[in-house]
């Protein structure tokens, strides 16, 4: 069966009664070469775990299942789930479960299918998936915050998307998200795929990133809480300098105090937030952790 023949999808949602759902974001590949592409470049070892998030109806998930050992797609619409169990009928290291991945205990899923044990530490565990755009960066955000140690994710998003993941800093598309990304991993920009390889088409181009997980903490801030406020804060108002962006969130150090922080930490007074680096934020955030402490210590 050819999951991706436009007519084949057309006749199985017709078969089970159902229709393309724009809340989901739902956009179906109907080229073959990019699940393809998609599932080698998933993982690097055939013994892993593949979390699969938003499969269809299954034409990345038979990809991924010829070439690792088990798959775990989380499919969050119902009348998909049929559907799935007619086009991945004959792969027996396929489970389909019918879930929210914001919301569902993914290392328990992850677990429970390959016999037991601790994803990542265990067993290899990465991640595939044709994520929709609307909720792209909550889902990357919940797999990188979950404490699963992938050891990649690989994601299909909008294209303007994956310049943000993959960008320098200091570039237009550097952001919060690209910062934040930098805390747990690596990406890169592997390529773009066009609105004509889905059905319906989209409005945009995609293209597909790999993110590389640390397998150590490259990063050990003081503060994760003050590391992740500091880069918010940052980006917040991007065309505001960082000591005035960050006077906003840090109000009870005060202006000055800020910007003579900021210029301790090696940079200009008048530097915005997109010029820094994962690495400077945490040197940044620290610098910001011991003032606030300090201040405590005073007032007590």
């Amino acid at each position: 069966m050819n999951l991706c023949n436009p007519r084949v999808i057309r006749e199985l949602m017709e078969e089970a009664g159902i229709r393309f759902r724009r809340d989901l974001g739902q956009n179906f590949l109907v080229d073959p070469n990019v699940p393809e592409e998609i599932a080698d470049a998933a993982a690097d070892d055939p013994s892993a775990v593949i979390l699969e998030i938003g499969p269809g109806i299954g034409c990345l998930t038979a990809a991924l299942a010829e070439r690792y050992r088990r798959v775990v797609s989380v499919e969050i619409d119902r009348g998909l789930i049929p559907v799935l169990g007619k086009t991945l009928s004959d792969y027996r290291n396929v489970t389909v479960v019918n879930a929210d991945c914001m919301t569902a205990d993914l290392a328990a899923l992850l677990s429970e299918a390959a016999g037991g044990g601790v994803p990542g530490v265990d067993f290899p565990v990465a991640v595939a998936a044709n994520l929709p755009y609307y909720i792209t960066t909550p889902i990357l955000l919940r797999l990188l915050e979950s404490g699963i140690r992938f050891s990649r994710i690989t994601v299909m998003v909008q294209k303007e998307v994956a310049d943000r993941l993959a960008a320098a800093p200091g570039s237009r598309d550097y952001g919060a998200i690209t910062a934040v990304l930098g805390y747990y991993g690596t990406a890169t920009r592997r390529f773009t795929v066009s609105p004509g390889s889905f059905l319906p088409p989209p409005a945009v181009s995609s293209a597909v990133v790999s993110i590389d997980l640390y397998r150590e903490p490259a990063f050990k801030p003081l503060s994760e809480k003050t590391f992740f406020d500091t880069v918010h804060a940052a980006f917040e108002q991007r065309r505001k300098t960082l000591v005035n962006a960050l006077s906003a969130r840090f109000s009870d150090l005060g202006k000055e105090w800020i910007a003579g922080i900021v210029v301790s930490c090696g940079h200009p007074a008048d530097i915005r937030g997109e010029r820094l680096s994962t690495g400077a934020f945490v040197a940044l955030s620290d610098a910001l952790f011991r003032a606030r402490n300090r201040i405590g210590t005073e007032t007590d």
